[in-house]
């Protein structure tokens, strides 16, 4: 049975509906495009579009679409008009009369670029092209964001590795999300931990995971492994935390992983005299990975205490480049408060103290998959492009009270050139270097990317200025240095 959040003439808002008489008489096409206007970043990371195409655009509506559209519509006291939608679904089976192109997903690129460009195929529903404006920048604002946020924070931990570590290999296991339970929707949880899992490899987000399956033909995308939680713990009694301790690393044994929190009651005491004592010999011949999970506290001071206190326990090494490495059978796990902001902080105190970035793995929830809005970025759709009685117009929005809101005008293409991405007009360069694809038409999938696909676009090599501003915040020193070497 039809969901019923699904019918695509009512997945928008109610004003679309009496837009269509507002064009000029004569119009036959509209082209308009999606970009991030700047924001908090100066990148962005597209991914998501090809969700929504297939969940969406290739289901057909129906006549039973059409009937409830007008009924829910009209009660609402706005204008609709039937013989549009009829005749899409008699003259397209349904299918909505669009091209959309857009760049490769998973591709990383400067922002106030265009990252989708659409199209009505036929003159006769020109209207069409910003009729499912809502549904559509909803579907690339959001895992476009996440995706950004994530990428961004992998170039933070990848610097921190490349300055204290000897195995930067681990990048793609040191971001958990745990962002399931901190956002609004399933849908969210899908579409967001999806766009995480390009960048890394660690997920409790189920959604994301079969998101990425099921769109993005993904394969093994995410790895986890047996943790615990409070009521579990609390359920022994104070009196008997090490015994709940002891019970997780005994249960957990054959899996080879076993993540113990340490702050059901005193996170000091138990890290320092349960597990740093009472318990330290079993967990010397763990077989596998322990790891310590505070979940609370300052977690700038708390993620380095714990380091701290955990080398005092169980001693360390030091790599080639002279930091501080917990031996290999336990780490710091932190998944609270980890955020966007506070995650370089964490790993500019480690350093500080000359622990390895590598000594903590770190979990971001609702700091991944939920502080974030459509304004973040400045995402929008806006109309470039207008064919009235045979001749092209460019068209733009330029406010006076909103600088970035100023749009671009005339059909569209993405040059690539010397490492780098513009957006010039589309009869600028040969078709053949525009780096936007076709991805559908009429109902159509005409390029599926596959996972493997968004994450190699994701990993390519970039300008420095895509993440330094952020990556710099990790470690100061490496700021001074640029600075020294640009005098």
């Amino acid at each position: 049975m039809r969901r019923y959040l699904d019918n695509l003439i009512i997945n928008t808002d109610n004003y679309k509906h009496c837009h269509y008489p507002l064009y000029p008489p004569g119009t036959e096409y509209v082209s308009s495009y999606i970009e991030s206007r700047g924001g908090l970043w100066p990148v962005t990371m597209f991914v998501g579009l090809q969700a929504y195409i297939r969940e969406y655009l290739m289901r057909p509506i129906t006549l039973e679409d059409i009937d409830e559209a007008e009924f829910v519509v009209r009660e609402q006291g706005m204008h609709f008009n039937r013989d549009n939608w009829l005749g899409i679904l008699n003259d397209y089976d349904g299918y909505l009369p669009v091209e959309i192109e857009a760049v490769p997903e998973g591709t990383v690129l400067p922002s106030r670029n265009v990252l989708v460009q659409l199209i009505n195929t036929d003159p006769k529903y020109f209207w069409v092209t910003s009729f499912f404006e809502t549904a559509l920048l909803r579907a690339v604002w959001y895992p476009c964001t996440i995706g950004t946020v994530s990428w961004l924070s992998k170039q933070a931990i990848r610097e921190a590795l490349h300055r204290t570590s000897d195995n930067e290999f681990l990048l793609r296991n040191m971001l958990h999300d745990y962002g399931a339970r901190g956002v609004s929707s399933q849908q969210s949880a899908a579409m967001g931990g999806l766009a995480h899992l390009v960048n890394f490899d660690q997920s409790d987000t189920v959604p994301g995971i079969l998101a990425a399956k099921h769109f993005y033909n993904a394969g093994k995308v995410s790895n986890s492994g047996p943790n615990s939680e409070h009521a579990g713990f609390c359920a022994w009694g104070r009196d008997n935390e090490a015994a709940a301790l002891e019970n997780m690393l005994d249960t957990y044994a054959p899996e080879g992983c076993a993540l113990l929190l340490s702050d059901t009651y005193d996170h000091e005491h138990c890290v320092k005299n349960i597990i740093g004592k009472q318990l330290a010999e079993k967990i010397r011949n763990f077989p596998g990975l322990v790891g310590v999970r505070p979940d609370s506290g300052d977690i700038v001071e708390v993620t380095a205490d714990t380091t701290e206190w955990l080398m005092d326990a169980f001693g360390y090494t030091t790599n080639s480049k002279g930091f501080k490495v917990l031996p290999n059978f336990i780490r710091v796990v932190q998944g609270d408060g980890v955020t966007f902001d506070s995650l370089p902080r964490v790993f500019a105190e480690l350093e500080r103290r000359g622990y390895s970035a590598e000594n903590a793995v770190f979990g971001m929830g609702g700091g991944l998959l939920q502080h974030w809005h459509r304004d973040t970025m400045n995402f929008g759709q806006k109309a470039s492009a207008v064919r009235v009685n045979g001749t092209w117009r460019d068209i733009m929005k330029s406010p006076t009270g909103a600088g970035f809101k100023v749009s671009k005008a005339g059909r569209l293409a993405l040059k690539l050139e010397n490492g780098d991405y513009s957006t010039v007009p589309r009869d600028s360069i040969p078709a053949e270097e525009n780096q936007l694809v076709p991805v559908f038409r009429n109902g159509k999938l005409l390029r599926k990317w596959d996972f493997t696909e968004l994450i190699k676009n994701s990993e390519r090599e970039v300008p420095e200025y895509y993440y330094s501003d952020h990556a710099a915040l990790v470690h100061p020193a490496a700021q001074a240095d640029r600075a020294l070497a640009s005098a």
